[in-house]
């Protein structure tokens, strides 16, 4: 399984991006996907997940009422809506993907830079 992420980049504060992350190399459904992210010096967080039927969706408080998170089951795709950034938004971000099959896979992407200047 590869996640490919895409999207990143240099933004305002204020600003909006929108990143996605494309599964490929499996036919697999994941039971979750969604974003986390890793800021310079700290550990990578939690931003937000979604579940295989999509209504359940989950999001960090940071985030909340700024970040929306989608995704397309039939292209094994899910996006991340990034509005109203703020400089501490500044990490990479990486996208997950779990499913369970006896045991619990767990997938990551190399991740994608965003960068919020003030």
């Amino acid at each position: 399984v590869q996640l490919v992420e895409s999207g990143g980049g240099l933004v305002q504060a204020g600003g909006s991006l929108r990143l996605s992350c494309a599964a490929s190399g499996s036919t697999v459904s994941f039971d979750t996907m969604g974003w986390f992210r890793q800021a310079p010096g700290k550990q990578r967080e939690f931003v937000a997940t979604v579940t295989s039927g999509g209504g359940g969706t989950r999001y960090a408080d940071s985030v909340k009422g700024r970040f929306t998170i989608s995704r397309d089951n039939a292209k094994n795709t899910i996006s991340l809506q990034m509005n109203s950034l703020k400089p501490e938004d500044t990490a990479v971000y990486y996208c997950n993907a779990q499913y369970v099959a006896f045991i619990k896979y767990n997938y990551w992407g190399q991740g994608t830079q965003v960068t919020v200047s003030s």
